[in-house]
């Protein structure tokens, strides 16, 4: 029998003698097999002694003010005889009451993986404003230079993909259609600089989650910048359909100078030029309240707004001001809340200088009437401040419109990834699942394994598993559907014979385009072009918004002379730009990896070129196979087997070890055991 400690935020709480404590274990689940799964308990009790009552401050009389947060997870951990077993998280449930005294809390621990929800919530990537740091300028000069920038060395670059016009090539010199991109000095005609938009390397956005939330830490695993199937890849830069415009339709640029810094008093911090609360509680009462205000001095009279956001949303604009005066511009209270971000921007079609940008926080504490007022106040001050009015390319406003978590899933659905958390570590460890599975290591169980009762199941629950992206709706991606009647890039798996079972669907959140290499429309041209691009409209040829868009950028240098367009009466010819393609690499030669879950005729061939058929590295083959084929097997059940496991197996094992029975090796498809006295209902897959 184990004795079992349990602390929550550093503090041990009192647990019943006999009450059992039973954690769930699941990396990869045949029954789910999108899922990411962590440790978790069912919900089970402690006793309302002193100890328990003063740790969670009487949670059952509601009138202590200031009391225990039940609605947020605290950090908790789990020893077996005094030793470290795990950490995570710890949610207070509620309490019993019997005769009107607390008699039991009811609590949750959930493992450390689970926490990926709780710190991000439903915040976007438009809240994670380190990427600000990487805005760049929109006119034709910067998004020329972008659209020939080495996307090996560059995190913010152009693709060749429009948002409306569609792009032909011909070389008559009498082709004068707006869309043809052929260089022709004799007529102006091209891709058009305002039907184009940037992109980001993904890598930069883990690394802003990272920055934003500081409990959040991924392993090098898989990303990392020597793995090209992920590092390679670029999110288009498309939150609304159409022309590129600024949320508030002028010109607008963040206030970028300030300097890091935080103080206590005031519970605030100023870092990546966003101000936030790290301790905010919401006022009891007028007497005690928080104040953001922004303090804004110049003495020019040109006209102009100061915007404050939360995540990127305006909750503040001071309207115009053309005053040359000292104006303050207020957060609203109702908006102001923990760990928020609030930026600022300034708004204005006019270069102007300003003597003082101030971002001052104040906190009023009243509530020791006759004593004098407490106030703390802090001031992030930046002097002689010099807005450039132009046309900035803002990431947060023009990233896509999605949640972090639900990017995160996206990811760990196309390469079939697992997260999770060593035992006493925290750092979030990221592998794909093959990976995961071949560093495990073996524990042979046979002398724990209660013999009177056991099951042998069948372990496949699906008759068919099918593998896509959301969104095939552009037109060329529809186009594919419509005349070959199979949605493109997406797989399906099953045995080939008629199984019993439903459908299985995973699905990532994102866009998958078809491209298209274009060939000279003047028989006598240069034939097959160097030039690939993406069309982001609807079936009927109009701008759309889809879902958001993931792509390799592809360097092409002394390339087919193209014509850029600056403005309607100005052209330039280029011959090195950035293509989107599907594929690491335009040949199979150099990188078989593509992100189609089907083996796709890679777009680069043509009926001049022939297609390449060695891109098999497919999303499926590569990541998914092994898993599915084994899991598809005739010969693979599911066990179920009840064992009573040692402490040494107990305090080491991880889900990536296999359990060895009378010889046999299995992988652990879930785990539940009662920590108290070592009880294991192991439900097990072959180790096929």
């Amino acid at each position: 029998m184990q004795k079992i400690q349990l602390y929550i935020e550093g503090q041990r709480l009192d647990t019943f003698t006999d009450e059992s404590v039973s954690i769930t274990q699941s990396i990869k689940n045949v029954k789910d097999i999108d899922k990411v799964f962590t440790d978790f308990t069912k919900t089970f009790s402690l006793p309302a002694s002193k100890t328990n009552n003063k740790i969670f401050k009487h949670y059952y009389n509601f009138d202590i003010q200031n009391g225990f947060d039940a609605r947020i997870r605290k950090p908790g951990n789990i020893e077996l005889n005094n030793t470290p077993f795990t950490e995570g998280l710890i949610k207070l449930e509620g309490v019993d009451l019997r005769d009107n005294k607390p008699h039991t809390y009811k609590i949750t621990f959930f493992g450390n993986t689970v926490t990926l929800k709780d710190v991000l919530g439903d915040d976007k990537l438009s809240g994670l404003n380190s990427l600000t740091s990487l805005n760049q300028t929109y006119d034709a000069t910067s998004i020329k230079d972008s659209l020939q920038d080495d996307p090996t060395t560059n995190n913010i670059i152009v693709p060749l993909i429009t948002h409306t016009q569609r792009l032909t090539f011909d070389s008559h010199s009498s082709a004068n259609d707006p869309g043809n991109i052929a260089y022709d000095n004799g007529h102006v005609h091209g891709v058009s600089y305002t039907d184009l938009k940037y992109a980001i390397r993904l890598h930069s956005i883990i690394e802003a989650i990272e920055t934003k939330y500081p409990t959040l830490s991924f392993s090098d695993d898989f990303f990392v910048n020597t793995n090209a199937p992920y590092y390679n890849l670029f999110m288009w830069l498309h939150r609304k359909k159409g022309d590129v415009e600024n949320l508030s339709g002028l010109n607008e640029s963040l206030v970028n100078t300030f300097t890091n810094d935080s103080d206590v008093l005031t519970s605030s911090v100023m870092s990546n030029n966003a101000l936030s609360l790290y301790s905010y509680t919401p006022p009891t009462s007028v007497l005690e309240y928080t104040e953001l205000n922004l303090k804004s001095t110049t003495s020019n009279t040109n006209p102009y707004r100061i915007s404050i956001r939360k995540n990127g949303v305006e909750v503040a604009n001071s309207g115009e001001i053309t005053s040359g005066l000292e104006f303050t511009t207020s957060v609203p209270a109702a908006e102001i809340e923990q760990d928020a971000q609030y930026t600022v921007y300034i708004e204005s079609d006019f270069n102007i200088t300003f003597s003082n940008i101030t971002f001052q926080v104040y906190k009023y504490d009243n509530t020791n009437i006759p004593a004098p007022p407490i106030i703390y106040s802090k001031g992030y001050a930046i002097t002689n401040f010099v807005y450039t009015s132009s046309f900035e390319f803002d990431i947060t406003q023009q990233i896509p419109d999605i949640k972090i978590i639900d990017f995160l899933s996206g990811l760990f659905k196309m390469f079939n990834l697992t997260a999770f958390v060593e035992r006493n570590e925290t750092e979030i460890t990221v592998k794909t699942l093959d990976s995961f599975y071949s560093l495990g290591g073996s524990y042979d169980i046979t002398k724990y394994i209660d013999v009177s009762k056991s099951q042998v199941n069948v372990a496949l629950p699906y008759r068919k598993i099918n593998f896509s992206h959301e969104d095939t709706k552009t037109f060329l991606a529809a186009k594919h559907t419509q005349l070959f009647g199979e949605t493109w890039g997406e797989a399906g798996y099953d045995s080939g014979q008629k199984l019993d079972g439903s459908i299985y669907n995973v699905k990532t959140p994102f866009s998958q385009l078809k491209y298209e290499r274009l060939i000279d429309e003047n028989p006598s041209g240069v034939g097959t072009t160097n030039v690939q691009w993406g069309w982001f409209v609807d079936d009927n040829q109009e701008s759309y918004i889809g879902k958001p868009l993931l792509f390799y950028p592809i360097r092409i240098t002394s390339g087919n002379e193209i014509a850029f367009l600056n403005s309607p009466t100005d052209q330039d010819p280029i011959t090195t730009y950035n293509i989107p393609s599907n594929s690491v690499a335009l040949s199979s030669a150099t990188s078989s990896y593509n992100m189609n879950f089907n083996a796709e005729q890679n777009e680069w061939g043509s009926l001049e070129v022939p297609a390449d058929v060695g891109f098999t590295n497919s999303l499926f083959e590569a990541y998914y196979k092994n898993y599915i084929t084994s899991v598809f097997q005739e010969s693979n059940r599911i066990t179920k087997v009840t064992a009573y496991l040692p402490l040494r197996i107990l305090r080491n094992y991880t889900l990536a070890d296999r359990f060895v029975i009378n010889g046999k090796s299995y992988k652990i498809n879930s785990i539940k055991t009662n920590l108290k006295n070592g009880k294991s209902d192991l439900e097990l897959l072959n180790d096929l």
